[in-house]
């Protein structure tokens, strides 16, 4: 993927959540040591810097099994970055920013614009393939085409198979097809399958769910987030989520709403403890969640 078409894209994104949320003061995102995009407060070198104090840690923190997340707080604010998969988040907000809801923003929006950038991306090069593939083609005579499939195949066959047959005869036989004529019209195939949209993901954050009818095969998402759900897919079955932890792990449980009306629209996801273990993950922690279409 570019990296120019990403860093444009995670610049905007950047810009637009500090509009959103004048709690965060500066964010940067950078892969490999380098800084892939940055919004207009963050110094170029105040950045180099932090990249470099946080391979540092990295390097220390070997001997515990790496880190996903580091988090500072000082006197003024804190700074926060975060590991998404192949990349790593930088936030710095201030002293009273709601942390849950910087962190609902950022690790939400940030992952969804990457996964944009990438599909765009990766359309825009199979188009270009297509194109080469189709000037190839047009630059070869169909005769020379034709004569040459039709010369390997004799090579291929006995002596004796070919002392009676002509090259035309020898085409029906083996079925080689004869090439479109130019300006002949193309047999297009028509799919008459409907498209069935890409289940959408979304990265929730991770809250106990207890009580004395909790089913522990069971998560608790938003309404709204059910409600878009069947609206996407009005004539499938939703019936389980696969919910996937930054760790890699994954699982398929069921899920219902959220009862309690000040939980919705918080980006959270109630989860019972015997799926967490499953997931080797704790509250606090953000995982991506999905519908399973069948």
């Amino acid at each position: 993927m570019s990296d120019e078409v990403l860093g444009f894209a995670l610049k905007s994104t950047m810009q637009e959540l500090q509009n959103v949320c004048p709690d965060i003061t500066g964010n940067f995102i950078f892969k490999e040591g380098n800084i892939l995009a940055k919004d207009d407060n963050t110094n170029e070198e105040t950045a180099s810097q932090t990249v470099d104090a946080f391979y540092k840690i990295t390097e220390h923190a070997s001997i515990i099994g790496g880190i996903d997340a580091v988090s500072i707080e000082g006197v003024k604010g804190k700074v926060n970055i975060a590991s998404l998969k192949d990349f790593h988040l930088t936030t710095v907000s201030s002293k009273k920013a709601d942390e849950k809801y910087v962190n609902t923003l950022t690790r939400v929006l940030i992952p969804i614009v990457i996964k944009l950038a990438q599909e765009i991306q990766s359309c825009s090069t199979a188009n270009e393939t297509i194109r080469s593939d189709d000037d190839a083609i047009e630059t070869i005579e169909p005769e020379l085409l034709e004569n040459e499939i039709t010369k390997e195949i004799v090579e291929e066959l006995e002596p004796e198979d070919t002392e009676n047959i002509q090259p035309e005869e020898l085409n029906e036989e083996y079925m080689i097809p004869k090439l479109q004529k130019e300006n002949e019209p193309a047999e297009v195939e028509v799919d008459n399958e409907p498209l069935i949209p890409e289940p959408p993901v979304l990265q929730l954050m991770v809250e106990n769910l207890t009580g004395f009818r909790v089913g522990s095969d069971t998560v608790r998402v938003d309404q709204e987030v059910i409600a878009q759900w069947n609206e996407l897919y009005s004539d499938k079955k939703i019936n389980e989520v696969e919910i996937e932890a930054l760790n890699g792990k994954t699982t398929q449980c069921k899920f219902k709403k959220i009862k309690k009306s000040k939980d919705e629209g918080k980006g959270i996801v109630k989860m019972p403890e015997k799926i967490q273990v499953s997931l080797e993950i704790a509250a606090g922690e953000l995982v991506t969640v999905k519908p399973i279409v069948e």
